[in-house]
């Protein structure tokens, strides 16, 4: 019976990948027809262009809006090969390239979930053909982003077996382009941490730990020998300077610090933000680990995701890239056990990312931002909100609801396999599975 329903599958497999090749091609036909920017790919060639050429990284300023430099020195040194590019070649690329990302991510969320091997390509290009049309996704292509690939890095890391020894160095190598996903690292020595005190199998978390800190630093300190100044400048100022990257109550930074600054009425809610930035990290943080914990690996990995997005100083709507992985384990969850709280989470969730609710709201020149009502509030802080939902349902799983088993998975639903779930101690427990 598996061999004639791998055999079903792989028949099944030519029809989903022209339905995502289609929807591939729709979409960039419609990226097309909108004339989109790609301008922060301008902006990542003329830091590369400054690189090579020795100039102060943090003095640049790019294209017409005069956009500046505000990742690590190391990015500067990634982005140098775009300045060997043809710029009429490097618009197709790079969206071939991400939208090949793009079909990575998915496979790696679905690794991450634990859905059944031979459904992977087929299901991962049926979910690729739909979440190329999400908001956070539109929006990376549009402006040219590299989110795709820091998620692929740190997915790839959370998806690798507990004995692979370069695990971490994907977290690592992220973090070494955009801070923000070196909350990863911290996730893990804490998974691994709560471990060894319950008298666990610790050791794989904080080894994937430790590549990822040892990963990080080696990058730094090559951007330091290569880029001293530059390194220097950064570290002790750029790295300080939280509205270099742009105006905290903009309508697209859907962290934390935006929803208090439109809240409050001010362009820099300071302490605010400092206090609500802190707990939000704490209480995500405390999620995600205590689902690791637990056995919901998948789970815990992703609330990190969430945390980390809420609390980063400025988290641009193309950040929120990690919609995807949420999407896919509420998907698939409520897919193996049905229910229709699980489908509501799923279809909400979906609904935020789909409606491009953000962007009605009104986000002219002249800072609107700053005058909106409750309701313009609420539309501006759709991805928070939602990050907080997900860490409500985490948090549920994290405590064992529902605490009875449900009824039998549906057929064909799929069952878990290794990755992350494995990864960091240990395969998940039957209370876990009764819990999904």
């Amino acid at each position: 019976m598996s061999v004639i329903a791998t055999a079903v599958v792989r028949r099944r497999v030519p029809l989903a990948a022209g339905v995502c090749l289609l929807s591939f091609v729709v979409f960039w036909a419609a990226q097309r027809a909108a004339d989109v920017s790609m301008i922060d790919l301008w902006v990542y060639r003329a830091e590369g262009q400054a690189a090579r050429a020795g100039a102060d990284l943090y003095a640049l300023r790019a294209t017409e809006y005069d956009l500046p430099m505000t990742y690590p020195p190391f990015a500067a040194l990634l982005f140098t090969p775009l300045t060997l590019l043809d710029p009429v070649d490097l618009r197709p690329l790079a969206t071939l390239a991400n939208l090949l990302l793009l079909f990575a991510v998915v496979r790696l969320s679905l690794r991450l979930a634990g859905t059944w091997r031979h459904t992977h390509v087929e299901t991962a290009l049926w979910v690729s053909a739909v979440a190329v049309w999400a908001e956070p996704v539109w929006t990376t292509l549009r402006y040219g982003q590299v989110n795709l690939l820091l998620a692929v890095l740190v997915l790839w890391a959370l998806t690798r077996h507990p004995d692979h020894r370069w695990a971490g160095v994907g977290i690592g190598l992220a973090a070494a382009v955009k801070l923000t996903p070196g909350l990863f690292a911290v996730f893990l020595l804490l998974v691994g941490a709560v471990a060894g005190v319950r008298g666990g199998v610790w050791r794989p978390a904080v080894r994937h730990a430790c590549a990822a800190t040892a990963a990080f630093l080696g990058a730094t300190l090559v951007a330091a020998v290569v880029l001293p100044d530059d390194s220097r400048n950064f570290w002790t100022r750029v790295v300080f300077e939280a509205g270099r990257a742009g105006r905290a109550e903009n309508t697209a930074n859907q962290s934390v610090r935006g929803v208090l600054a439109r809240l409050l009425h001010t362009p820099e809610p300071g302490v605010w933000w400092a206090a609500v930035a802190a707990v939000v990290c704490v209480a995500g943080l405390a999620v995600a680990v205590a689902a690791a914990a637990r056995g919901e690996r998948a789970w815990g990995a992703v609330a990190c995701a969430a945390t980390a997005l809420l609390v980063s100083p400025v988290s641009w709507s193309h950040h929120w890239v990690w919609c995807v992985p949420m999407a896919v384990l509420l998907w698939t969850r409520a897919a193996r056990w049905g229910g229709r709280g699980r489908w509501a989470a799923a279809g909400g969730l979906a609904l935020v990312f789909y409606s491009y609710a953000l962007w009605w709201v009104p986000h002219r020149p002249g800072r609107p931002e700053l005058a909106q009502n409750f309701g313009e509030m609420t539309l501006s802080a759709v991805y928070p909100l939602a990050a907080a939902g997900f860490l409500a349902v985490a948090a549920a799983v994290a405590l064992g609801y529902p605490r009875t088993r449900p009824g039998k998975p549906r057929a064909g639903s799929g069952r878990l396999r290794g990755g992350f779930g494995r990864g960091l101690g240990g395969s998940r427990t039957p209370q876990a599975v009764a819990n999904e």
